[in-house]
Formats: structure tokens, C-alpha cells, sequence
């Protein structure tokens, strides 16, 4: 993307907003998913349980148009299998989740179809009120819920119930989620957490296990990339002299604007940057600002937008007892995207 400034931009002076049309409109797989489909997801071949997935996934998008077998002539009609409504994706970050998530999109039929996190899918309720939201998904074919959010009862249940009444309509849904508060393990998004949660709805859904090893750090070791002191003020004069449209902001100057922008609308921070620098990286010590961190990296990483840091090397900023808490799960998947987005050129 070309830039026509000589001089970095700073997140922390946007103040992004979004109408409810707008909200929807963005319901789709983010840039690195947009031509995702099932041939190029590559399955680890130690963990056979990946290619399986593929095949499952080709067999539920080709369930909207599948026909009745027949036995022949003189044999009764035998019963295609029965495919539920929905279908959950449990597996550990990293395993691909969010890549067959997209190309089950991208397979299914109808104009009408909609991608977007548990976060974007409140927001448009949020935006629209609940009755509206329902008349806009009505009709649609599939829903994908990306990150399905276990950590707050409320919108657990709201959404709960709009997945509900979408389904007696007939629109498929598929979901991948993080894990309750309460819950710990490495990686792995239990299936019986997010049925139980979801109780309400759990009969609509099959499950689909994924095992595997988080592909980002398959090729990446050691810690996110530190660039200090004039190295730093180098690289972000580089990609301006190149012609990306670079933000410069603090690590402390980011962390409190984000406090002052809802979730829904982080992906509207970075709208048109190609690069993101971050100054002065230290160990935080807040849960609040941590986990605000973790849903700002998610939608950088969906962005596929490079960062530059200087300070504390970024996979390291989760201080205290925050790895051994209930939210571990998240923190070891944002250290892995921070990882890969420091490493990417």
C-alpha cells in the first residue's frame, strides 16, 4: 500500500467507528484466509486426525446439496447420514482452526454466507439491537464463529440463543472457541467445555478433533524479535522511504488507548497499515490490560501486519502468574502470533 507521509502515524490517535451495516459488511475471512480452501491446508502427517478434519469438512459443505441414495429399483431408499446443523472444531492454536474454518466458508453455497469472531458478531448486535441482528442472518447458509468467547455468561448466552434461532431457520453453523476461565491444558479447547457452555444449543453440533503442534512455531524458535536503540529508528524509516504507511506509538501509549477503544473495533486501528512499531515493550502485570493485548495481537495477526518492538521481546510480556492461570491458552497463542508477526518481513 503506498504511503503519501514522510513521517509515521499513531494508533493511539484513531478513534475508529462503525455502523451496524458496516459491521456486517466485514463478516468475512480476514486477508490471509481469502483464497483458503481445502486443497492448500496443509496436514501435519504425524497427526492423521488433520487430514481427517479436511475430509469431514468436504463432506459437511457438500452436505447442502447432497442427494437421496437410492438401493435400486426393488430396495428401499437408503438413509443418507444425518449432518447436524453445526459443527465444532477442537483443537490446540496453531493447528489450522481458522484455515478450514475459512475454506468451509468459501465451499459453502449462497451470496449469503458470514465469517467473523464471537467479538465482531456482539458488536453487531451491539450495533443493530438483537431483533435486528436476526432479521439481517436470517436466510443466510452459514455462519462461522471464530473464537468462540467462553469467558463472559452474558453474551455466552445471547449468543446462544441468536445461534439458536438461526438454526430452526436452517443456517449451518461451524465454531472453533477459547477455553473458560476455569480451565487449563496445553493448547487444546476441549470440546466438552464449549458443549457444556453452550448447553442450550450442544445438540445441534458435531465435534471435529484437530491434533497437532502449533505450525507457527515449527519454523520459529527462540523469542519474538527485539530491535533496539537506532536499529529501530531505522527499520521504520526504511518501510516509509519504501512506501508503507508505517504507526510508531509506545508500548505504554498503546495499552492505554486500547483501554478506551472497544474490542469490536481494534481491526479499525490498523486500517490501512502496512507496518506497526511499538517502543519501550515491558512485562505487564495487569490481567485486564494483558487479555486487551491478546484481542489487539489476534487482529493484527489476522491483518498479517508486521511489527517492529523495542524492549522486552513481546512473547514475554505475559508477567506474573499469567501462565499458569485460566487464560494460559490465549496468552500461548498471542506469544506465537507475536512471534511469527516480529520474524515477518
Amino acid at each position: 500500500m503506498a504511503s503519501s507521509s514522510t513521517s509515521p502515524v499513531s494508533l493511539a490517535a484513531r478513534s475508529p467507528q462503525f455502523s451496524g451495516t458496516e459491521l456486517a459488511e466485514g463478516l468475512a475471512p480476514p486477508r490471509q484466509f481469502s483464497s483458503a480452501s481445502f486443497d492448500n491446508y496443509r496436514p501435519d502427517p504425524e497427526y492423521p486426525s488433520q487430514e481427517d478434519a479436511v475430509e469431514r469438512l468436504r463432506a459437511f459443505a457438500g452436505s447442502w446439496s447432497a442427494p437421496a441414495r437410492s438401493g435400486g429399483l426393488f430396495s428401499r431408499k437408503k438413509k443418507v447420514p444425518e449432518t447436524r446443523p453445526g459443527l465444532y472444531l477442537d483443537g490446540g492454536f496453531g493447528v489450522g482452526k481458522t484455515h478450514l474454518l475459512a475454506a468451509l466458508w468459501h465451499a459453502a453455497p449462497g451470496p449469503r454466507k458470514y465469517f467473523g469472531t464471537f467479538i465482531e458478531y456482539t458488536a453487531l448486535v451491539g450495533a443493530l439491537g438483537y431483533a435486528s441482528t436476526v432479521t439481517l442472518l436470517t436466510g443466510s447458509t452459514l455462519l462461522c464463529i471464530d473464537e468462540f468467547e467462553l469467558d463472559d455468561p452474558g453474551d455466552t448466552m445471547m449468543m446462544t440463543r441468536l445461534l439458536t434461532e438461526l438454526v430452526s431457520t436452517g443456517t449451518r453453523l461451524a465454531a472453533t472457541s477459547n477455553t473458560p476461565p476455569n480451565a487449563l491444558g496445553e493448547g487444546r479447547f476441549a470440546a466438552a467445555d464449549f458443549l457444556r457452555e453452550i448447553h442450550a444449543l450442544s445438540g445441534n453440533f458435531d465435534t471435529l478433533r484437530i491434533d497437532g503442534t502449533d505450525y507457527r512455531r515449527r519454523s520459529l524458535e527462540g523469542h519474538a524479535l527485539v530491535t533496539d536503540g537506532e536499529a529501530y529508528d531505522e527499520r521504520v524509516r526504511s518501510a516509509i522511504e519504501a512506501g508503507e504507511t508505517v504507526s510508531d506509538d509506545t508500548f505504554d501509549g498503546i495499552i492505554a488507548h486500547l483501554a478506551n477503544v472497544h474490542p469490536s473495533r481494534y481491526i479499525g486501528l490498523i486500517d490501512g497499515i502496512d507496518r506497526i512499531a511499538l517502543s519501550g515493550v515491558h512485562v505487564l502485570e495487569s490481567q485486564t490490560e494483558a487479555l486487551r493485548l491478546v484481542a489487539f495481537v489476534d487482529r493484527v495477526y489476522d491483518a498479517q501486519i508486521p511489527i517492529i518492538a523495542s524492549g522486552v521481546p513481546l512473547d514475554e510480556v505475559f508477567g506474573g502468574d499469567m501462565l499458569s492461570g485460566g487464560y494460559r491458552k490465549k496468552y500461548l497463542r498471542s506469544m506465537s502470533r507475536m512471534m511469527a508477526l516480529t520474524s515477518a518481513d
